[in-house]
This record gives structure tokens, sequence and C-alpha cells, in this order.
């Protein structure tokens, strides 16, 4: 079964929902979260800090998921987030598992 790495890049405005969302609709796919700035998005979503910066702040969730996980996923997601400047991509995983 291969597997996908779903990266998705969110204000932080909608991190806590967001991120319950997956709580509720991932099931047991593993996912992390971190802030980090985003380059390169809408400048009509900037305040005007981050327009002279050039970077906006966000938050990236990473989610490890099937192809089938990541269709239903981001069926989800484009119910419940249209509209709020979410992204995302997804690469194949070359390799996953757990060090014991």
């Amino acid at each position: 079964m291969d597997k996908f790495c779903l990266s998705l890049v969110c204000p932080p405005e909608i991190e806590e929902k967001l991120l319950d969302t997956l709580l509720v609709t991932a099931g047991d796919a593993i996912f992390t979260s971190a802030p980090t700035f985003s380059h390169g998005t809408a400048h009509g979503r900037w305040s005007s800090v981050e327009q002279v910066m050039g970077r906006s702040r966000s938050v990236t969730v990473q989610v490890l998921v099937t192809q089938t996980e990541m269709t239903r996923l981001l069926l989800a997601l484009r119910e419940s987030f249209a509209g709020t400047g979410v992204r995302y991509w997804a690469v194949p995983l070359a390799a996953e598992g757990e060090v014991e």
C-alpha cells in the first residue's frame, strides 16, 4: 500500500480548527504540526508588517496517509476550509517506520 506525506500550510488563525478536524477525520494517521513562514502566498492576506518582511506566519501540518485516506481528507478539508488560504501538496513516501 503506497503512502504519501500530505503537507498542509495554513494561517495561524485556523490552526486549532484544522488540527481538530484532522484528529476527527484522519483516523489513525500520524501527523505533526509546526510554526513556519510562508513565502509567495497571496499578498491580500498579509498584514502590512508581513508585506514589508516578504513572508507571513503560517502553520505546517504533515500527515502520513494512503491515497484513499488522502482523497477522503482533502474532500473534508474542501468542505470545511474553502476560502481560508489552506495550501497543500503531497509526495510519495520512500520509507516510514518506528525505530525500535
